[in-house]
């Protein structure tokens, strides 16, 4: 999940139909959309930018993540939990632009608030603050890992033990000295634009992935890399496995759900949408869910074949191991490292205001607040970012928590509390199901995540 690109704030109105719109007049304009000011004060997006400004917000650090739950799940065992996900995620889109239409509502925090009045609206701010936090520090956990080895690869001789080549003091450097500043900005402005780089990063690194896949042999070579992997050169290491499940698959269904978050963007880039209507938004949507797998599904298959059961939690650490000083990894790692290095204080954006939404909300704009907000953002995913370990904790706490919520959880329960249709409909019954799926995956995975930690 990457930052929710394409946030507007548009004008809202609190409308509710007399009845539960039909079939047909699902894809009518929602009252919001076809107001006349809101049509003068914007042109619209087109279909196909909006289809971009989609993948730009699905497509984030789950991309390192992936190959390692195919080790864990089996090629055929994750391209089916991947196919399930993904068709979850792009049905609990449908639900939510049905409410969109029934209540006229334009962010995910204001159908909390329709749904279950103030607490609803609190619980939705909060759970996208917490998704936030997790993801900038899963980017500040890829600073921390992988600048050392870039910059290390432009060094010759020996320089163990210099602080330019420790993981923890360059991220509190970066932090203090750009992460901050730029999240101080009152707003995103060009972060906005570089954050679309960060979208062709992710597709170039898919590529790469794929070529490089011949330049590393197998079985790998023993070199002293045991931080990493227990190296093996057993011809046995070098057979895919299409079904293959461990303690480790655990991470299989959070990792994929964090990936696939877009929702907090979904109603913003809708009301943004050229002739909008449910229709054309769920095309997009569909269109962007597809070509996002497609682009997971690539990176992780390949990611796999090149590593098999040896591939990192983070998979540029292997190839920061056997190519380290291939010319095109190292351009992939300095893409991926500057479209971290600008996502992470736009990240800070929807994060901060979700903050200021659960206890400032009644308060006039203050600097002091604002940059006490910020600073304490700052800190916490710093901490997060030195203490875990490994990136794949976040990837399973957090997408087993607040990435289902989002995701499965509310979609199917606010949709069951707002729509009219009788239970036993096939929206409704639908709903159920999302509801039920996600509390039962949510907490099961968080429940063995903990009793792995616990073992361990």
């Amino acid at each position: 999940m990457q930052a929710p690109w394409g946030i507007v704030d548009a004008e809202r109105s609190w409308y509710v139909s007399a009845e539960e719109p039909e079939e047909a007049e699902a894809e009518e304009l929602s009252p919001l959309l076809s107001n006349e000011l809101y049509r003068q004060e914007s042109p619209g997006v087109s279909f196909g930018f909006s289809v971009f400004n989609l993948m730009n917000a699905i497509m984030g650090s789950g991309i390192l993540g992936l190959a390692y739950v195919m080790a864990h799940t089996g090629i055929l065992g994750f391209s089916f939990l991947l196919l399930i996900v993904a068709l979850l995620a792009s049905y609990s889109v449908h639900l939510l632009l049905s409410m969109c239409i029934q209540t006229a509502v334009t962010s995910y925090e204001d159908l909390g608030l329709f749904a279950f009045g103030l607490p609803g609206k609190v619980m939705v701010a909060g759970t996208i603050l917490i998704q936030n936090i997790g993801a900038m520090s899963s980017y500040l956990l890829i600073i921390k890992t992988e600048l050392p080895a870039t910059i290390s690869e432009f060094l010759s001789g020996d320089h163990t033990g210099s602080w330019y080549l420790d993981g923890q003091t360059l991220l509190i450097i970066i932090c203090v000295g750009i992460v901050f500043p730029l999240a101080l900005l009152p707003k995103i402005g060009f972060l906005g634009y570089t954050s679309s780089l960060s979208f062709f990063f992710m597709v170039f690194f898919a590529l790469v992935i794929v070529i490089k896949k011949w330049s590393i042999p197998c079985p790998l070579p023993l070199i002293y890399a045991e931080q990493y992997f227990q190296i093996s050169n057993a011809t046995d290491d070098c057979k895919p496995k299409l079904f293959h499940f461990s303690k480790e698959s655990v991470y299989a269904i959070p990792t994929m759900a964090f990936s696939f978050l877009c929702h907090t963007s979904i109603l913003p880039i809708y009301c943004e949408l050229q002739s909008p209507s449910k229709k054309r938004m769920q095309n997009a949507t569909h269109t962007a869910i597809a070509l996002s797998f497609l682009i997971y599904f690539i990176s992780a298959l390949f990611g796999y074949l090149t590593f098999y059961d040896k591939v990192a939690s983070e998979l540029l650490q292997g190839y920061s191991i056997y190519l380290p000083r291939d010319v095109v990894i190292l351009t992939v790692k300095l893409c991926i490292l500057f479209a971290v290095l600008l996502t992470v204080p736009l990240i800070h954006f929807p994060a901060r205001k979700a903050l200021m939404m659960m206890f400032f909300s009644n308060f006039p704009f203050s600097w002091i607040c604002h940059s006490l907000i910020t600073l304490a953002l700052n800190i916490i995913i710093v901490l997060l970012a030195l203490y875990v370990p490994d990136i794949r904790n976040i990837f399973g706490v957090v997408g087993s928590s607040t990435s289902a919520c989002l995701i499965f959880v509310f979609p199917g329960l606010f949709y069951l509390k707002l729509s009219r249709e009788d239970f036993l409909s096939w929206k409704k019954l639908g709903a159920f199901v999302l509801l039920i799926f996600g509390i039962l995956v949510g907490n099961f995975s968080l429940a063995l995540i903990i009793f792995n930690w616990i073992n361990k």
